[in-house]
């Protein structure tokens, strides 16, 4: 065992390498290191707490971190990084479960003897924690089904949703003051127990009423509350470092969700209530949208690439689901050994979760210098060459400016159109996540290369 003022200074320590890991995941030059700041507080943390907050249990507690270690290291050894939005959801999932846990454990502690003041404030804190772990708990388990396409990425929009919230919230409320009232009294499981159920079922309606559309604003606000519930877990057991690391991720995730609803031009409440976007996939009805679609092949492809001066690389999720990433690097590499001035655009909310193709970018390679996100390179179309698209869809999509009754209207896109040709690959004239409609493929300056992304865009390097 060590001293208490050994473990104040310990858990200040990971306090500080904790916001040093958030400030240099803010880019992506630093990231590795901040990702090493971060693992660096958390082994301290975790010995710390071993070594001197725990007293008793040590084979419990042994048995828990091999079995958690051995999941954790068989997870990161699978996962691909296109599967990376499902394995972010799943973790908030066991976040919150872990509150909800500690939450109940931490009310049927029988050493835990408050009278007065002290046992209400502690009984709102359990009540708050349990809530929150609740909702964070099944809306990500949702999140999960939704985007791993077990569950349909359409919006389940029942009738009067919106007074549905607003009974389970009353109905949260009544049952919050009924469990301090009978807590005081020696009881309150019951409406504790049922205050879990409805936070259960509003987790799953909540983001069950949220569209495919805004899911990267769901993975970055259910990052949020699952940092609410470990500061909510940390001022169950009087842990300062889960407060202050709770407090961290909450806010940033809170600060995350408000960049992607400005990136999308949606209001956080608007992407709460639900309904932006469907499952996509479905066919486009052409007649709607006046033009002929240009097809082109690989060898036209690598051939205007070849004669360009300038290249925009925009990528989106079918590059994801496609493994094209490390075969866009080479070609990057191939077009920049001709001279060609390649650069990518990131747009926000591309892909399943905020920095997905930052993320799948930086693991083939593609030098951070040239990748660029939506604000920075949005007003150079006008001189690019050759703009290629793949797999995006809703992030390219000229109705975005253009039809004020889309449901896509004032979202900030990327203005591929204005270049001189654009090449968008793509398996079939399908929607996107959205489920709206593209005139993008429609227009004069727009060819459509057809086919699985990995294939076609390996012949075009086979070709260059």
């Amino acid at each position: 065992m060590i001293g208490g003022g050994i473990v104040t200074v310990s858990y200040i320590t990971a306090m500080i390498l904790f916001i040093l890991a958030l400030g240099g995941l803010s880019g992506p030059e630093t990231a590795r290191r901040g990702n090493g700041y971060g693992m660096a507080g958390m082994v301290i943390a975790v010995l710390a707490t071993i070594l001197g907050i725990v007293t008793r249990q040590y084979t419990i507690l042994l048995v828990a971190l091999l079995i958690g270690g051995t999941i954790g290291i068989v997870l990161a050894r699978r996962i691909q990084m296109t599967q990376m939005p499902e394995l972010v959801a799943s973790l908030h999932s066991l976040v919150g479960l872990a509150a909800v846990m500690v939450g109940f454990a931490n009310f049927m502690d029988p050493t835990m003897l408050f009278t007065g003041v002290e046992q209400t404030i502690h009984d709102i804190e359990i009540y708050i924690g349990i809530l929150i772990g609740a909702v964070t708990f099944s809306g990500s388990v949702i999140a999960f089904g939704k985007l791993s396409a077990h569950i349909s990425g359409k919006p389940m929009l029942l009738p009067a949703r919106h007074w549905l919230n607003l009974g389970l919230l009353v109905a949260v409320i009544w049952f919050g003051r009924e469990f301090v009232l009978q807590s005081a009294a020696g009881g309150g499981l019951a409406p504790l127990m049922i205050m879990t159920a409805i936070a259960l079922l509003y987790g799953v309606h909540m983001v069950m009423a949220i569209g495919g559309a805004d899911m990267p604003v769901v993975v970055s606000m259910l990052n949020s509350y699952s940092g609410w519930a470990a500061a909510a877990t940390g001022f169950m057991l009087s842990n300062d470092l889960l407060i202050v690391t709770g407090a961290l991720v909450g806010s940033s995730g809170a600060i995350l969700s408000y960049i992607m609803c400005r990136a999308m031009n949606r209001k956080f409440i608007a992407v709460i209530a639900g309904g932006f976007g469907t499952g996509g996939g479905a066919v486009a009805v052409s007649g709607d949208i006046e033009g002929e679609v240009t097809p082109i092949d690989t060898q036209e492809t690598a051939a205007l690439l070849a004669s360009a001066k300038e290249v925009m690389i925009v990528p989106g999720y079918g590059m994801a689901v496609a493994h094209a990433q490390h075969t866009v690097n080479e070609i990057t590499r191939a077009l920049r050994d001709k001279k060609v001035n390649v650069r990518f655009g990131i747009h926000p909310v591309a892909g399943r979760m905020p920095g997905h193709m930052n993320v799948l970018l930086a693991e083939a390679r593609v030098p951070y210098d040239i990748v660029y996100e939506m604000d920075e390179i949005n007003d150079d179309f006008p001189d690019i060459d050759v703009s290629i698209v793949i797999g995006a869809n809703d992030i390219v999509n000229p109705s975005a400016q253009e039809e004020p009754d889309s449901p896509i209207a004032g979202m900030p896109v990327l203005e591929v159109w204005k270049g001189k040709t654009t090449i968008v690959l793509k398996r079939s004239m399908a929607t996107g996540y959205a489920g709206v409609q593209n005139p993008l493929f429609y227009k004069e300056n727009t060819r459509m290369l057809f086919g699985d992304a990995k294939d076609s865009l390996d012949a075009v390097l086979k070709a260059l």
